[in-house]
């Protein structure tokens, strides 16, 4: 039999142990004693699955040793591919624990993070969760979007942010940051950001309906009170140097419990936009370098361009745009543009081409990850999903410092 050596050794440069590398492989709940069998020579894998592991990556490029000392532990909920733990990592911050549900992601996560993040939130406990300093999480976004059907709570998506309130509840970490898409904001009048600011705040009590789908750890929590002091505020990608067009809302906040006496509202600052001047050519690829299959076909642009006029005739601004590298930003990245990348296309006329579709590390360049993130882990298809769905992690960033420094200043004035 061939020498499977190098199996082993791919997956321990990954970070991952038997049983995580056998679930990014899609493997059952056999899959680690035949990953075992693999590294101690007695089977193979087959043709496709062999292909799978000598595709993936030899090492996770921002892994961290769970030894050490680390000025602050966090924790990534609902974490996607790990933009925002990008950004807190970059920060100095330890990431104690994870969790992603879909396995897509959990497989990107992996390649980059050398941890495969836990499913399903709400199959997790609250006290099986690692001590942490601040709750990160991108919480499901789809029920309060332009692009879902806006039905907020009443959508099982929506219903996350009460497993957010329940580990805030039971684990009263100093901080948290949560994101979602500004329409957040204006979703049934505002009430559902009041919900979740009041809930954050401890200022009201919400009576949540019987049928809202949650877990009975979550329901039993509804009635622990919060105590935190909580703002929200809508940043802009193309503030923080990346040109994309696209705003989310981020809401902070701090614990009043352990910062007895410190106004926050003093305390934290929302960073200032640096405003730089960007354009489209910032984060394109050479010329060279891009496959022609990312060129759409004259069917479908033809399909684009008869929509486009369709809808012009009936006053609504939608259609497909095609963007120069000297053009400022981009319209928004969204989940949706692996079906025909009609939001964001790129000008191929100096090179007497139609228009392209952004490959996806150019997705990943407009989200501002780094240019070691590991992009194809995954199917392009799957790439797009999860930038569209992740976050711009210069923003990110620029929040968490802000945090950071607030959180130095109220334990100094603590003391």
């Amino acid at each position: 039999m061939e020498n499977l050596g190098f199996i082993k050794s791919k997956r321990e440069g990954m970070g991952l142990t038997q049983a995580e590398f056998a679930q990014i492989l899609g493997m059952n709940e056999n899959g680690e004693r035949t990953v075992s069998g693999w590294e101690r020579g007695e089977h193979k894998p087959s043709t496709a699955k062999l292909k799978i592991i000598q595709e993936l990556p030899d090492y996770a490029p921002f892994s961290q040793k769970k030894e050490g000392k680390y000025p602050f532990n966090f924790i990534d909920l609902f974490a996607g591919i790990g933009g925002i733990r990008l950004a807190f990592q970059q920060i100095g911050g330890h990431c104690a624990f994870s969790s992603e549900w879909d396995k897509f992601a959990q497989k990107t996560y992996a390649a980059n993070f050398g941890e495969l993040p836990h499913g399903d939130i709400t199959k997790v406990s609250a006290k099986d969760i690692p001590k942490h300093n601040i709750l990160v999480a991108g919480f499901p976004c789809q029920s309060f979007s332009q692009a879902g059907l806006k039905k907020g709570f009443n959508d099982t998506r929506g219903t996350m942010f009460f497993e957010i309130q329940r580990i805030l509840s039971i684990c009263k970490p100093d901080a948290f940051l949560l994101e979602n898409v500004k329409q957040l904001r204006g979703h049934n009048h505002g009430e559902t950001l009041k919900i979740i600011m009041d809930t954050l705040r401890g200022e009201h009590f919400h009576s949540i309906p019987d049928d809202v789908p949650m877990s009975e750890e979550a329901r039993s929590a509804l009635n622990n009170k919060l105590n935190y002091w909580a703002d929200s505020h809508v940043l802009r990608a193309a503030d923080f140097g990346c040109p994309q067009n696209r705003e989310r809302i981020f809401i902070v906040g701090f614990n009043k419990n352990k910062f007895k006496g410190i106004d926050f509202s003093k305390v934290f600052k929302w960073p200032d936009p640096p405003r730089t001047k960007t354009t489209v050519g910032d984060i394109l690829e050479p010329d060279r370098v891009i496959d022609p299959k990312f060129t759409i076909s004259q069917r479908l642009l033809d399909g684009h361009q008869r929509r486009k006029i369709a809808h012009e005739k009936k006053g609504n601004g939608f259609g497909f745009c095609v963007f120069k590298k000297s053009d400022s930003y981009t319209n928004t990245l969204s989940a949706r543009y692996y079906k025909d990348g009609s939001e964001i296309l790129i000008d191929q006329s100096h090179l007497r081409k139609r228009p392209r579709k952004l490959m996806p590390r150019e997705c990943a360049n407009l989200q501002g990850f780094p240019s070691n993130f590991i992009v194809n882990a995954v199917s392009d298809v799957q790439a797009y999903k999860q930038f569209g769905n992740s976050v711009s992690v210069p923003v990110v960033s620029a929040v968490a410092e802000s945090m950071l420094s607030a959180l130095t200043i109220a334990r100094a004035q603590k003391k």
